[in-house]
């Protein structure tokens, strides 16, 4: 059973999750739309060009599941997820998430969106796992920090290999798909590393890797 790994953000989506998280607070007049638009925006295009601060960035992103109530949370998850998220999930996508399926291979979706935003969505996948960034929650509820490594760049790896450990895989035959140049550290130690619809930067690397490029767009 060899593991078949997924980013979700443009590769299984056509579009950002976590962004789109924010244009939905946004609309929904959770926060300030002066002030967390203009961030929101930023922080993407700082994970565009390479240079997002994480934990500068999961400091704003988590901030509004700590100010709100766990049941609005919950409702307002579920809307976004039918009214945003569905219609962006790529019918290409789960068409190979089945082909490694009916292989037998063990379907992982890794993601830097934390899991607030992303189980609901790997729920409609119908994956075996998800490895995404963990905010810290107590009896209370969500307290806006992470718990434990982000698992963006360095900290994909960080988290697969505990998750492994723990699992009883390997990387023995082993994919991963992405469309980010941020997850090249990631790629490079599977043994099929596939771009999906790639940014401009790993479509360069992965031309002069002669690494396979793949689109799950219409």
């Amino acid at each position: 059973m060899a593991l078949a790994i997924f980013d979700l953000d443009n590769t299984l989506l056509e579009g950002d999750s976590d962004h789109a998280w924010g244009e939905y607070l946004v609309e929904k007049k959770v926060v300030d739309k002066a002030i967390y638009k203009t961030a929101n925006d930023k922080f993407l295009a700082d994970y565009q060009s390479g240079c997002l601060d994480i934990n500068e960035y999961l400091h704003f992103a988590l901030k509004p599941l700590a100010q709100n109530p766990i049941e609005d949370l919950m409702t307002w998850r579920k809307d976004f997820f039918e009214q945003i998220i569905s219609p962006i999930i790529l019918p290409k996508g789960r068409q190979l998430i089945q082909e490694h399926k009916s292989r037998g291979d063990f379907i992982l979706i890794i993601t830097a969106t934390n899991r607030f935003v992303t189980e609901i969505i790997a729920d409609d996948l119908k994956v075996d796992d998800l490895i995404a960034t963990e905010p810290e929650k107590n009896n209370d509820g969500y307290t806006g920090r992470v718990s434990g490594v982000p698992s963006f760049r360095d900290g994909k790896i960080t988290r697969l290999n505990t998750w492994i450990e723990q699992h009883n895989h390997s990387l023995e035959g082993s994919y991963f798909y992405s469309d980010s140049h941020n997850d090249l550290p990631l790629l490079k130690i599977v043994e099929h590393p596939v771009a999906v619809d790639p940014d401009a930067e790993l479509s360069r690397y992965c031309q002069n890797a002669e690494w396979p490029i793949i689109s799950l767009r219409n």
